[in-house]
């Protein structure tokens, strides 16, 4: 026998996951909010051992996104509650009734992590091209003759700009000496 107490809280679980369904951008919000917090407290944190000239130092640029990142998520906020919603996405080659594709994402967060625990035993050059093989792979790219090179090639070429031209190092690994 159902009681009247338990139709109301029925009731009431219903009206907060429909509330919460229709306001589902505040949890874009809160995102944005905890990215914003985060940035702010590692930029005002952050330790500066080198002498600044001028008015704009290292700690200027992570300032400015960490506050502007707190300000969208305050003004998408207070949009969303004043009855704001997002468009849908109306892509012309997606369908929007199909499910989303998990396999692929799931291979490429494997791949991904995969690079970033091999990039320091093996180096950007050979870990970099585990990564674009990998991505090809998982978005569907089956040619075995053709993958490996390209993205050995790409690897190289990202490795020799950030390293040799931009002057970030990256970890080369036993390509070291040949590199």
């Amino acid at each position: 026998m159902t009681t009247q107490t338990d139709i109301s809280t029925a009731k009431t679980g219903g009206e907060r996951r429909s509330w919460l369904r229709e306001h589902s951008e505040l949890g874009v919000c809160a995102l944005l909010l905890a990215l914003g917090v985060l940035v702010l407290t590692d930029a005002l944190t952050m330790d500066v051992d080198i002498a600044q000239r001028g008015p704009v130092g290292p700690k200027t640029v992570p300032v400015v996104v960490g506050a502007g990142l707190l300000v969208i998520a305050a003004l998408l906020a207070v949009d969303v509650l004043r009855g704001g919603r997002g468009q849908a996405e109306g892509g012309e080659d997606v369908d929007l009734s199909e499910p989303a594709d998990w396999r692929t994402v799931l291979l490429l967060a494997g791949v991904f992590l995969g690079a970033a625990v091999l990039i320091e035993p093996l180096g950007f050059p050979i870990a970099g091209a585990l990564l674009f093989w990998g991505a090809a792979f998982a978005l569907g790219s089956r040619r075995i003759d053709r993958d490996p090179l390209i993205a050995a090639g790409l690897s190289l070429v990202t490795y020799t700009v950030f390293n040799n031209l931009l002057g970030v190092p990256l970890p080369g690994g036993p390509l070291m000496g040949v590199l």
